[in-house]
């Protein structure tokens, strides 16, 4: 827009060529960042709309038509694949101005590894096609854990990495505990051990009847065949079952496997309770937030949440009841159709009766939740702002801590080193701003020169975007653009020198408070104190300083997990002959990965200290025959 509150000349162009098919546009900044994206059956009609009659636009709505500086479009062939597409879009580039989830990645859910000949039941954070059962999303882990530890209990199923053959010896000690079914010995076999699955998954999507019936016989041939034990084992899973069933509440003997949906709304924040209604009872409720959803109408919010939820469920149900009608509501009808692939999806909005009674109730619900979380979060931010004037008054520090950074450094056995930065705001994690430094100039275990680095690093870019900064048109990484109010080191006075002396390379040793935090007595050490600092241990202070420095441990240790894929790259080394844990060590300290190790010439290899010229052709040949793992 420009200052008469026109489009640009850019924005005139798209406009004026803009198709009249339908397809899905993306709403840029000057930076480049998707802020917005929408969908349309005409795409010139619904993206012109923005710019004509601002006045009849929401606040909000005015505030994203500024800041565009760019528009993409893409055109598809149908409303439907429009809609698909928006929701792919939404979640990878997770614009501002959108209706979404939050902390969608994060949610669990429970997963059946069904194609398994013998299938186990573990916590997943995602769905891929694999031939596995899932269940969820659900929005607590601990919840999940509850869940499982009660149905191991009702259906014991494995959880070992055994190679099932039925022929071992004896169980583990979770076979005499019955917490599991011991196929490893042969005490259950395929057919029952996968009944017995199957039976845990209709479980989970809430029909025990016929579950119980089937139980119910099984128990009985036992006992006219005199397997007695046996028929203990039936009665007491079929006891379990049915104390389960007796706390779910019973709504209705004729109704539909239903989703009951309401929304709450407070001061900008918005939150969704679910009640999942199957075989005519209560089985579960859950609750999700989301955002961006100030300034948004409700229907709008409900349509956005609707697709968001429904493209994570396991599970799609045969009918969603909504407090009131939604936009959309056709074409995510038909979506929710198509994904449920066996019959129509019904969307209805219940005007009395019981289904409307469960509509008032998910809103009580959702609405006391909204107001538990509020409260919570006040609470969270007091401790937060006391936390960062115990720390501010603790170092001596003049102007409030609202950036802290904490850096630390992890390695391998010498091997592979990261500094990991990680960036509070205050006194909150800002994970988007977090970053990792592959140490470049750095051989062997040296961990003051990797911190050395990694910092020089940081500032470098800090210097970088000052001057991006000053260019218009030029991108600009967040996570370098500020400099910290506080500077943590995990370590002792060796580990802070190394801070100042970067500090002072680059004139910020006046700007920037450093500090370093030492186990086992938590001191703290200060550039102008020869002695250490110890805050009081039951202090918010201490506690925040503690877990800022324990995040960084958290996130430079979670480089690794991705490095031990290279790891195990480098564990083909010692599969050749000749190549220990020495040499191995020497060849990456000197060649830095296994890829330049595969490329690298006989000369080139025997220039390492320890292998000769015959043991580098037994090292090319042994990388060429074994490979990529």
């Amino acid at each position: 827009m420009n200052g008469k509150g026109e489009p640009s000349e850019k924005i005139a162009a798209i406009l004026a060529s803009l198709p009249t098919r339908p397809g899905c546009y993306l709403m840029k900044d000057r930076e480049g960042r998707v802020i917005y994206v929408g969908k349309a059956v005409n795409l010139r009609n619904r993206v012109r709309s923005y710019f004509h009659a601002p006045h009849q636009l929401s606040p909000r709505i005015r505030r994203l038509v500024e800041k565009i500086s760019d528009i993409e479009w893409i055109v598809v062939d149908s409303e439907l694949e429009a809609l698909i597409l928006e929701m792919n879009l939404i979640k990878k580039h997770r614009p501002h101005y959108n209706v979404r989830l939050k902390d969608d990645k994060r949610y669990p859910y429970i997963k059946v590894h069904w194609a398994e000949d013998f299938p186990k039941v573990t916590v997943t954070r995602q769905m891929v096609q694999d031939g596995s059962r899932y269940f969820g999303p659900y929005t607590s882990v601990w919840a999940v854990h509850q869940t499982l530890d009660l149905l191991r209990r009702i259906f014991p199923y494995l959880t070992c990495d055994r190679v099932i053959t039925g022929k071992d010896e004896r169980a583990c000690l979770y076979y005499d505990i019955k917490l599991c079914s011991a196929p490893c010995i042969g005490a259950i076999d395929r057919q029952r051990y996968r009944q017995m699955i199957a039976d845990l998954c209709r479980f989970l999507e809430g029909h025990t009847e016929e579950i119980v019936n089937r139980l119910k016989g099984e128990m009985e041939r036992a006992a006219e065949n005199l397997q007695f034990e046996q028929a203990a084992l039936l009665r007491d899973q079929i006891r379990a079952i049915e104390n389960v069933v007796e706390k779910q509440k019973v709504i209705s003997s004729e109704m539909t496997d239903s989703d009951v949906i309401a929304l709450a709304r407070d001061n900008g924040e918005a939150c969704v309770q679910i009640f999942f209604i199957r075989g005519g009872k209560l089985i579960g409720r859950e609750y999700f937030l989301l955002e961006g959803a100030e300034e948004t109408p409700d229907a709008q919010v409900m349509a956005e949440f609707l697709k968001h939820f429904y493209d994570r469920a396991a599970t799609i149900p045969d009918q969603v009841l909504l407090p009131h009608e939604v936009e959309e509501a056709q074409i995510i009808r038909q979506w929710l159709s198509q994904k449920k692939a066996s019959q129509k999806v019904e969307i209805s909005v219940p005007r009395a009766g019981v289904q409307q009674e469960l509509l008032r109730m998910a809103a009580e619900n959702a609405a006391q939740t909204l107001a538990a979380l509020k409260a919570q979060w006040e609470l969270d931010t007091h401790r937060q702002e006391q936390a960062l004037a115990e720390l501010q008054e603790a170092l001596g520090i003049e102007k409030p801590l609202n950036r802290i950074e904490c850096y630390d450094i992890s390695n391998i056995q010498g091997v592979s080193a990261v500094g990991s930065m990680v960036v509070f705001e205050k006194g909150a994690p800002r994970k988007s701003l977090y970053r990792r430094f592959n140490i470049r100039s750095v051989e062997g275990p040296d961990d003051f020169a990797s911190l050395e680095e990694t910092l020089e690093r940081r500032f470098r870019r800090w210097q970088a975007a000052q001057k991006s900064a000053a260019t218009p048109g030029q991108k600009v990484d967040a996570a370098f653009a500020v400099l910290p109010d506080l500077l943590i080191v995990d370590g002792g006075k060796g580990q802070l020198s190394r801070v100042v002396k970067v500090l002072e390379r680059f004139g910020l040793d006046k700007r920037v408070k450093a500090i370093s935090l030492a186990k086992p007595q938590e001191e703290v050490f200060l550039p102008s104190r020869s002695e250490s600092l110890l805050l009081p241990r039951n202090s918010q202070g201490f506690y925040l300083l503690q877990r800022i420095r324990d995040e960084a441990h958290r996130f430079a240790i979670t480089a690794h997990r991705k490095l031990r894929t290279q790891r195990g790259l480098v564990s083909l080394l010692e599969q050749i002959p000749g190549i220990g844990p020495v040499r191995r060590k020497r060849l990456l300290q000197h060649f830095g990965s296994l890829e330049a190790i595969r490329n690298a010439s006989v000369e080139e290899l025997t220039a390492v200290e320890g292998i000769t010229p015959q043991l580098a052709l037994q090292i090319k040949a042994g990388l060429d025959e074994l490979g990529e793992p």
